[in-house]
């Protein structure tokens, strides 16, 4: 494609090309080390640690594990699928786990809660490799956005009740199982999560990592999963989508292939895709089999064993005066290769454990309220231990001996074996040395094959944030913004918002009087335009999987699928920007294609306020507040004048006026974005201020205001030179800078 050649409308996208994967070398070693990690420790690294390369770098050898290469899904590389042929596979599936599932749903109370634990990570976390599809590199894609639409539904639309975490959270809760939220540090073990169950989940993860560089695995994970059901199966649910819902997007996206250039491997792909999801969960299904028939198995002594082998390890060494035998207790819960036979067998002739004049005996004393031990054994721990002291008193005899729960181990090695030894060929280890913005812009857009980039990316936030806060002693006298600085209450910043947009948007309105030449108005818009296609990116990386807990997430993740048209391609911004430069014959390629990078239809000294805001939104956890801030600046930013007088300006050349209706309406500041943007900061505050107090507030509130602010130094650069040189705060400038 050359440099003027405009990406077609719709977009048919079904994968980006094939490209390497760059990370610096420090990350390449960090990487290294983090694969002697347990499970567990692996997917709480994917799961809390979004905004490193290594983690990237993780998650690409992880999907290169899981991912069967071509030949190895049982299939043969020349079929060629079909909705209806893929639609009947996963139907076989479901038929044959359908028997195992009703077995496990049927278990008694107790054995099903154990399942149900087990089975929670991978419950509570499905969708998660729809998290970040919708992004820069992908939209405004055909597939991408039947997937955001659902991806929005799964969440909720809007509200956090009506999605699928919440109904799965509330229906394991309806059946005896109570868990932290997923990110949680103790969820893993709370869960008594095991290595297969944590490897499964790491999966998943890693592909929600990096969803661009694998959209058909995407679709085809994201269908087989739902259409599978065994979550629902397993808590007797209604499944979320209906299976003809799900094949919808299988369908698309055949459709899509087959006009794309590398159709047939996407094909092949997204079905090689499926057949690992059927694998997968047989595997998970069958280890919940073997994990139930293990807990039915236990006799008395085995279960008290098996809480004690699940203790050991927290025991530490407060127990140096208490002997086990001719051991120290502490000595032996200290020991890494604990004996659990052995133990049992010394503990049940303990003195702890024999009767006591008074009834009962002293280890039951000791974990009752008061006793050095209350609190560390749950209640049906504590019921067991009680059983257990009993049978003893009544001079039963020690019962058949400690079986170790193996459930789901064999298969769990061989995939530990598959991700040491697996190494893509696809891995570069390098530095990303001198960017111009054009280059620089290219790799954040890109980032998933430019992963190296984001230290550079973090520098260049920062930079940007820290150089803002020269308008907090200078921002009154912006055209289009306010950005000096005050003392956060909910009343003082809506009356700021409301003082912006009455003064400074909509009070200095005046149609215009002459309308400029046709170039002019046309090269007016390719200003905007730069910004406009990275429409909403400050915010998609907010709610991700670990990021749900707060209102504000919510509430700017909406914000955010507006933004993408909530799936819908008629109402993507993406889309209707690029049918705006088309209907004034500019055509432009598509942001992440290489030909963008020699483009001469948008101006260079514009792609500063682009780099920002991607720059912020690949840190959502750490960059937070600003992304809050931020949010306030642009939501505002297309409120009254200077939008109007676009529209009139477009109307005067029959140029499509779309985008800036569009934004007019979605912005206004009664009940649309810009007020939605102040109630965000709002909430958030608030529940800093219940959590840690009003001066906190104000610390918080400041790195919101720099968020702003940051927003505002691009707007307001004849401000911001002036700022530069005056001490003073200058008078109102014109801005030469739109976007």
């Amino acid at each position: 494609m050359n440099a003027h050649a405009g990406f077609p409308l719709p977009d048919l996208t079904t994968s980006l090309p094939r490209a390497p994967f760059e990370f610096s070398p420090a990350a390449g070693r960090e990487a290294a080390e983090a694969l002697a990690e347990r499970p567990g420790d692996l997917f709480r690294r994917l799961l809390r640690d979004q905004e490193s390369q290594t983690t990237w770098l993780l998650a690409r050898r992880l999907i290169e594990a899981f991912l069967p290469g071509p030949g190895e899904d049982g299939g043969h590389e020349a079929e060629e699928p079909d909705a209806e042929a893929i639609a009947a596979e996963v139907a076989a599936g479901r038929e044959g786990l359908a028997q195992a599932v009703a077995d496990l749903r049927d278990l008694a109370p107790e054995t099903r809660e154990l399942v149900l634990r087990q089975r929670a990570p991978l419950a509570l976390m499905s969708g998660c490799w729809l998290d970040t599809v919708s992004q820069p590199a992908t939209q405004p894609s055909v597939v991408v956005n039947r997937l955001y639409g659902q991806h929005f539904r799964l969440l909720g639309s809007g509200n956090v009740r009506r999605g699928l975490p919440y109904l799965r959270r509330r229906a394991l809760e309806g059946l005896g199982v109570y868990l932290p939220e997923i990110e949680d540090v103790d969820f893993l073990r709370k869960a008594e999560a095991r290595a297969l169950t944590e490897l499964h989940g790491s999966f998943y993860l890693a592909l929600s990592r990096l969803p661009a560089s694998f959209l058909p695995e995407v679709v085809g994970v994201h269908y087989a999963v739902h259409a599978l059901g065994i979550d629902d199966g397993l808590t007797g649910s209604e499944p979320f989508f209906p299976e003809p819902e799900l094949r919808e997007v299988i369908e698309e996206f055949l459709a899509c292939t087959a006009q794309a250039p590398t159709g047939a491997e996407d094909r092949r792909r997204m079905l090689r895709a499926v057949r690992l999801v059927l694998r997968l969960e047989r595997e998970h299904v069958e280890m919940l089999t073997e994990l139930a028939a293990w807990h039915q198995s236990l006799s008395l002594d085995a279960k008290v064993a098996a809480i004690v082998a699940r203790h050991a390890e927290f025991a530490g060494r407060q127990h140096r005066a208490v002997k086990m035998g001719d051991r120290k207790l502490s000595d032996w819960l200290d020991d890494p290769e604990l004996d659990v036979a052995a133990f049992m067998a010394e503990f049940r002739q303990s003195r702890q454990m024999q009767p006591t004049r008074q009834g009962g005996c002293r280890f039951l004393r000791s974990i009752k309220f008061g006793g050095p031990m209350f609190g560390i054994f749950d209640e049906r721990e504590a019921a067991t231990f009680t059983a257990w002291a009993e049978a003893i008193a009544a001079g039963e005899p020690a019962e058949p001996a400690f079986v170790p729960n193996t459930a789901g181990d064999t298969a769990a090695r061989a995939w530990s074996d598959a991700i040491a030894r697996t190494e893509p060929q696809d891995i570069a280890l390098a530095e990303p040395g001198a960017l111009d913005d054009r280059q620089f812009f290219h790799r954040l857009v890109n980032i998933e094959h430019f992963p190296s980039t984001l230290p550079l990316a973090r520098e260049r936030a920062e930079a940007g944030l820290a150089d803002a806060e020269i308008l907090f002693t200078h921002g009154a006298g912006g055209r289009y913004t306010n950005a000096e600085y005050f003392d956060y209450t909910p009343g003082a910043l809506l009356e700021r918002v409301d003082r912006i947009y009455r003064d400074k948007l909509v009070d200095p309105y005046r149609p215009l009087t002459e309308i400029p030449d046709r170039d002019e108005v046309i090269f007016g818009q390719k200003t905007f335009a730069q910004g406009s296609l990275i429409d909403g990116t400050w915010a998609h990386r907010i709610a991700n999987l670990g990021r749900r807990n707060r209102e504000s997430d919510t509430m700017l993740f909406s914000i955010y699928a507006d933004e993408m048209g909530r799936g819908d391609l008629a109402k993507n911004h993406i889309t209707i920007i690029h049918q705006v430069l088309a209907s004034m014959s500019v055509h432009l390629p598509h942001i992440r294609q290489d030909a963008f990078l020699d483009q001469d239809e948008l101006p260079d000294h514009l792609y500063a306020v682009s780099i920002h805001q991607i720059c912020l939104s690949l840190f959502p956890d750490t960059l937070y507040n600003e992304i809050l801030g931020y949010n306030l600046g642009i939501e505002m930013f297309g409120l009254g004048e200077m939008r109007l007088h676009e529209i009139q300006k477009l109307r005067r050349y029959h140029f499509d006026t779309t985008y800036e209706e569009a934004h007019l309406s979605i912005d206004n500041v009664s009940a649309g974005h810009a007020r939605q943007s102040a109630d965000i900061i709002v909430s958030y505050l608030d529940g800093v201020q219940r959590n840690s107090g009003a001066a906190a507030v104000q610390e918080e509130w400041r790195r919101i205001w720099r968020g702003y602010a940051s927003f505002a130094y691009f707007v307001e650069s004849g401000l911001v030179r002036t700022a530069l040189t005056q001490p003073a705060p200058p008078q109102a400038e014109s801005v030469d800078l739109v976007i």
